[in-house]
């Protein structure tokens, strides 16, 4: 009977060295993604797991195990604000894609002027939110907004409080969004269209196609991947919504504008409850999660689909 013997392959001297030295060079960068992302979530679950209470240390308790969770699903403030943030999250990201897909297209187009023309899409984009956030608090002011110049001109009886209605207040947290965030959408979608041949679109002209049919059976099912990512990026970028919502309404008028992400900051910082804030922030994570993990499967099938 014949022996089968295996022989072990050991790494040479050369190739250990190598490997160390490529394991030195990746430490810093795990070592800031575990100091800067990793710790804070472990640190804010282990918040959660206690009762503190800033300023007020007689009503702080150690160790108070899910009494904390328990307490927020029992929260009706809490629920409406995480309905207010789902609100927000679907409204804002379907505008969001639909404009940028618009602006995309049209920018991807040849003319003259069009480097310039992608530029300045890009400004509302480059501003900073806090900074937008208070341009669009002016623009809605019931004083002196432009908002009521536009719409009543010089007669001041007329002029309306547009961030004290609850309806209208969320529609122009959403507005202040859509307008900054659009451009970011539309690179996304941009960079896709620049990847899908002329030559497909030139065939199907010549094939008949018309231009509604060269968008629907041509760009859309190539673009799709760049959809994806644009969809995924803004969905998780919307549902952290947090300085939008301080700048222009604080929550108010009568919490209709009051998202997850501020509701915690309240609890926090506002109330001191330590601990039920970070319990917050834990469910706004395990929320932004759950939708990434939905996300990415769908769009790993999606680049999956579009491989030849």
């Amino acid at each position: 009977m014949a022996i089968l013997t295996r022989r072990i392959h050991y790494p040479s001297p050369r190739r250990r060295r190598e490997g160390l030295f490529a394991a030195a060079l990746l430490f810093p960068c795990f070592a800031f993604i575990a100091i800067f992302a990793f710790y804070p979530i472990i640190h804010s679950l282990y918040l959660s797991l206690h009762r503190i209470v800033l300023g007020l240390p007689g009503l702080t308790q150690p160790f108070v195990y899910l009494e904390n969770y328990l307490q927020l699903w029992g929260d009706a403030v809490a629920r409406h604000a995480l309905t207010n943030t789902f609100l927000f999250v679907a409204v804002s990201t379907a505008c969001e894609m639909l404009l940028g897909l618009a602006m995309a297209l049209a920018i991807n187009r040849g003319f003259r002027g069009r480097g310039l023309i992608r530029a300045a899409v890009l400004i509302p984009w480059a501003i900073p939110t806090v900074v937008a956030s208070q341009m669009w608090r002016f623009i809605n002011n019931d004083h002196y907004g432009l908002l009521n110049y536009l719409l009543f001109g010089s007669d001041l009886a007329s002029y309306r409080a547009w961030l004290a209605d609850p309806t209208f207040a969320m529609v122009a947290v959403v507005v202040a969004d859509v307008w900054k965030t659009s451009a970011f959408a539309a690179l996304i979608i941009l960079a896709g269209l620049q990847t899908i041949p002329d030559e497909l679109h030139e065939a199907a002209r010549l094939d008949g196609a018309t231009a509604w049919q060269r968008f629907t059976r041509i760009t859309l099912p190539l673009l799709k991947p760049a959809l994806l990512i644009a969809l995924l990026f803004r969905t998780m970028d919307a549902f952290r919504v947090f300085d939008l919502v301080f700048v222009m309404t604080q929550g108010g008028p009568a919490d209709a504008t009051n998202v997850l992400q501020f509701y915690g900051y309240k609890k926090m910082f506002a109330e001191g409850l330590l601990g039920y804030g970070a319990t917050v922030s834990v469910l706004v994570f395990l929320v932004v999660l759950t939708l990434s993990l939905i996300y990415v499967r769908f769009l790993g099938r999606g680049l999956m689909e579009e491989r030849p």
